[in-house]
């Protein structure tokens, strides 16, 4: 039961720093300094949660706090380790997007106006983007042993 009480005194006190920061001029935080308006959110809902295990403990005499009995404190954690793991999901799949994107190549090409009415015509014949008959002629491409390219003869699709 102490140590929660210094854990709602320490969460007051802090709550109650972290504000008195945000009203002090900005010239007197740091470079480094993250974003107080945010620290001071979690320091408020902190204080709420310490006050309610404290609530919790004096009205149903526990002398230890035990999370299993708490059925709204573990609920709530619940819902954070779904949530977490959610994030943590979607963090890895964009992750493996970003490596995927990685491995492409998006590519600008400026051509004469000769080589670009023959590649639209060709695109317009096959009905593919003029960007697409591009990327089927760099999928079939391959060096010689001389270093030169070449493309055999094939059919856009």
């Amino acid at each position: 039961m102490a140590q929660v009480a210094n854990k709602v005194a320490e969460a007051e006190r802090r709550e109650r720093e972290t504000r008195q920061q945000l009203d002090s001029p900005a010239i007197d935080r740091g470079p480094y300094d993250g974003d107080l308006e945010d620290l001071a959110e979690q320091w408020v809902a902190r204080h709420a949660e310490w006050r309610r295990v404290a609530d919790l403990m004096d009205a149903q005499g526990w002398p230890v706090y035990s999370p299993e009995r708490d059925v709204k404190g573990s609920a709530w954690a619940r819902e954070r380790d779904t949530q977490r793991a959610g994030a943590l999901a979607r963090r890895a799949a964009w992750q493996r997007e970003r490596q995927g994107a990685r491995d492409e190549l998006k590519a600008q090409v400026w051509l004469s106006a000769d080589v670009s009415r023959r590649l639209r015509a060709i695109a317009s014949r096959t009905g593919l983007e003029p960007e697409q008959v591009l990327a089927q002629l760099a999928d079939r491409v391959h060096m010689d042993d001389d270093g030169a390219l070449a493309v055999d003869a094939f059919t856009p699709r």
